[in-house]
């Protein structure tokens, strides 16, 4: 085991490890951190930490000191910095003619280089715009595209749940997600009922596919044929939260709704046999998030 400290570079971003100093640590603290890019600014979310040796990413980068006043006034100068620098970074772009949308920048703590994210439906060749940032901004410049997930994820927004996008405020990685987990809870596949702003699969389907999953198992096919304690008939609904299963029952001249629990019916567990064949929809789309401090 490794003592480290935990630290993330923004709200929602991934967790990194440190080296910890001398100095005692407390949790949302501000703190000096050296990195692959020179130094930056971090905030502290865990103070002091045993982790496995072969979770860390070597070589182990150091926590240099205590963010002071000073270095808190110069992160937050170069907040106040963005939205111009973002609005003259997609001037020069349309002056250029690129087809991008500048969606972020990120300028770094010593002051030296700034880094542009912007999205585009094509690659773009983005030589002499570098060039024309480099002569406005005097400095390093830096510029990437990302994907629509990440789009999302820099930019931020309300999800359809009401709630802030997962992958913006409380995600530190993307996961993996399919049409299946979506089969599993019994939700509706219509693409703008389980679609996030990105329009790709919302992230949340993978929160509890553990227990829908097994619980999936239980429940018998819509369609199918079940035996009831009322006699035999066809399934017309399932709700997987409630653990019932709605079966229509023809009896002579009347046909009847009611709900029961999976354990009250006979019929046919198939278990994963069910989808074992799978199909193209069921293919996990794997997302893969940049390496930002975003």
């Amino acid at each position: 085991m490794v003592k480290v400290v935990g630290c993330k570079f923004k709200n929602g971003g991934k967790l990194y490890y440190f080296a910890p100093g001398k100095e005692k640590y407390e949790k949302d603290m501000g703190v000096i951190v050296e990195t692959a890019k020179g130094k930056e600014y971090a905030t502290v979310v865990l103070p002091g930490a045993e982790v496995e040796e072969e979770k860390i990413v070597q070589p182990l980068m150091p926590v240099l000191r205590i963010a002071t006043d000073k270095d808190r006034e110069q992160i937050k100068r170069n907040e106040e910095r963005r939205p111009e620098a973002m609005k003259i970074a997609q001037q020069k772009a349309d002056a250029r003619g690129l087809q991008m949308k500048v969606i972020g920048c990120e300028f770094a703590f010593e002051g030296n280089k700034v880094a542009f994210f912007f999205s585009a439906e094509n690659r773009v060749d983005f030589r002499e715009l570098i060039k024309d940032l480099s002569a406005a901004f005097h400095m390093r410049i830096e510029l990437r595209q990302v994907g629509i997930r990440d789009e999302i994820k820099i930019m931020g927004g309300l999800a359809p749940c009401g709630r802030e996008c997962c992958c913006s405020s409380c995600m530190n990685d993307f996961t993996k997600v399919s049409i299946k987990m979506a089969k599993n809870q019994g939700l509706s596949l219509n693409p703008g009922k389980i679609s996030g702003l990105c329009g790709r699969l919302m992230c949340c389907l993978g929160y509890e596919n553990d227990y829908y999953a097994e619980a999936y198992k239980q429940m018998p096919k819509v369609g199918s044929e079940v035996g009831t304690p009322d006699g035999t008939g066809t399934v017309v609904n399932i709700n997987m939260l409630k653990m019932e299963v709605k079966v229509k029952i023809e009896q002579k001249d009347t046909v009847v709704y009611r709900d029961y629990k999976p354990g009250d019916l006979k019929f046919k567990r198939t278990g994963n046999n069910r989808d074992e064949k799978g199909s193209k929809e069921d293919e996990a789309d794997v997302i893969v998030g940049d390496d930002t401090n975003y």
